[in-house]
């Protein structure tokens, strides 16, 4: 129960930053997250709910990302191992969630639902705390965006959510 009430009140804190994000501030805020150790970013304007990650059903004769699907809401969601898709690990892991693992839904305006299953929230970001960095950015796929590097210098790659809603890879589950 108390994990419950924590992630409870993780995703209220989660809530009102985002909001006070999106109308404080002019520029772009992402929600940051990590997979296989690679600092991800999200648009928050694209990025939806945040979910426990313990109830993702397998799903046969799909692609090996392809976590299975997940009661959010009370809406099924495919569920994606975003680490496996990108190829930053290999699948095995996904059949029993991380520790501290999170499902980050996608909006519902973007028309897929879906859910990113990711290893860690690592809060927010907004583009005046970070530094576009063009380091790798002619191998890139259409749905990754701008590298990032913060004021520790960690690198972060931002994720066009609605572009990767949108990828044929990335809609075409069956293996």
């Amino acid at each position: 129960m108390a994990n419950k009430e924590a992630l409870r009140e993780l995703q209220a804190r989660l809530a009102q930053r985002m909001q006070a994000a999106k109308s404080e501030q002019r520029g772009h805020s992402w929600l940051a997250v990590e997979c296989a150790g690679q600092g991800l970013l999200f648009p928050l304007d694209q990025a939806g709910e945040i979910f426990d990650a313990g109830m993702v059903m397998p799903v046969p004769h799909t692609q090996s990302w392809f976590a299975g699907v997940a009661n959010l809401r009370g809406g099924l969601h495919g569920v994606v191992d975003l680490a496996a898709f990108l190829g930053l690990r290999a699948r095995g892991a996904a059949e029993s969630p991380r520790e501290g693992a999170r499902l980050v839904a996608l909006n519902p305006s973007l028309g897929v639902n879906c859910a990113l299953l990711v290893d860690r929230l690592s809060g927010l970001r907004h583009d005046a705390d970070l530094k576009a960095d063009q380091a790798g950015e002619s191998t890139r796929p259409g749905f990754a965006g701008t590298n990032w590097r913060d004021a520790s210098g960690r690198g972060w790659q931002e994720i066009r959510l609605a572009a990767l809603a949108a990828d044929g890879q990335f809609l075409a589950i069956a293996s």
